[in-house]
């Protein structure tokens, strides 16, 4: 390993938050959702940690088949559906379960020629207006797949705008409701907020996301603080550099922090070329050999700097966590203006993973 800089990648954390998941939506099946490449974890290594779940939700192809190539056999979920009509050669082959949110995909079902029915997840427009059909739409589009013979189950589908807030499922459950009207179908509503704070929305197939790898779904850690949810991945590295700063000082590009005092600044292995936040200013919290800190300056592609002021034993070689168990990704997302969903996905592949 060249450079210092390296995430790992915890499996029992995996496991304990799909455990935490479970206890939170009893009597209901569970979608793992391990979109984006298991939210940047790396899909081909985590889903043997998830292998307890109902089932993965997820939406290239190739991921899915990756999934059936490695040896899972229970269901998957296409969230977005099928973008060619060519796909459902693929969906019928591997078995996979898909959304339907267009006219054009149950016209491109109808003309398929496919070895068994294949399930479909009916996805309802709940007002945040990006896939799926409007309410009044949604029974005569079940009524178009239920007499198509190369439709197996149907589910009714459907996502939220916002669900970090406590009102935040009243109108999409009303639209929800207005859809299903006469309807008789199982259900799968619930993404990650909903599963924690909304069990009136969990129905039959929940389908946590930011939750299973240890991040808050409203970007605030204290919002899942008492849940005992783990964090999975840890950005770590370590200090290639010491600067002792006069007063006035300036440090880094443009010079966006100067000293005000004699202080001495580590030079941390790790920049947004590595898929740090490049936006993340002075003050962003990271730990040194185990003592909070933080950033001070501008973030390069290949360094960051920090005050070493807390922790004046440090110095060459001391360990630094950037996001993790200390440093809670989401407290680094909020500094920069962004979301822990972000930062996951952008671990950049010149990153070395330690899976443990």
């Amino acid at each position: 390993m060249s450079r210092p800089v390296f995430a790992t990648i915890d499996q029992q954390a995996l496991k304990h938050n799909l455990a935490i998941v479970r206890h939170a939506a009893p009597g209901t099946h569970v979608w793992s959702v391990v979109k984006a490449n298991a939210y940047g974890h790396g899909l081909a290594r985590v889903w043997e940690s998830l292998a307890q779940t109902d089932g993965f939700a997820l939406l290239n192809m190739e991921e899915a088949i990756l999934l059936r190539d490695s040896g899972w056999r229970k269901p998957i979920l296409l969230l977005e559906g099928f973008f060619h009509a060519s796909d459902l050669q693929l969906i019928d082959r591997y078995r996979l379960t898909t959304s339907i949110h267009s006219n054009w995909q149950i016209n491109a079902l109808a003309e398929a020629q496919l070895s068994a029915p294949v399930d479909v997840y009916l996805k309802v427009n709940s007002g945040m207006n990006r896939l799926g059909f409007r309410p009044e739409q949604v029974r005569g589009a079940f009524q178009k797949l239920r007499a198509l013979p190369n439709t197996g189950d149907i589910t009714l589908m459907a996502h939220f705008a916002d669900a970090e807030n406590p009102d935040g499922l009243i109108e999409p459950l009303q639209r929800i409701e207005q859809a299903a009207e006469g309807l008789n179908l199982p259900r799968s509503l619930s993404n990650s907020a909903c599963t924690l704070w909304h069990p009136e929305a969990h129905y039959d197939w929940i389908r946590p996301g930011i939750v299973l790898y240890g991040a808050s779904p409203s970007g605030d850690w204290q919002d899942i603080a008492s849940t005992g949810l783990k964090p999975v991945m840890t950005l770590s590295s370590e200090i290639i550099g010491v600067q002792q700063l006069s007063p006035g000082d300036g440090v880094g590009y443009g010079y966006r922090y100067r000293a005000q005092q004699a202080q001495r600044i580590g030079v941390v292995a790790c920049g947004y070329a590595d898929g740090y936040p490049r936006h993340a200013p002075s003050g962003t919290p990271v730990a040194v050999d185990g003592h909070l800190t933080q950033v001070v300056g501008a973030i390069s592609m290949d360094m960051i700097t920090v005050d070493l002021t807390p922790c004046p034993e440090a110095g060459i070689g001391s360990r630094v966590e950037l996001w993790g168990e200390q440093v809670k990704i989401d407290q680094v997302a909020k500094a920069a203006g962004t979301v822990g969903y972000e930062l996951m996905c952008a671990l950049a592949p010149r990153v070395p993973v330690k899976v443990i």
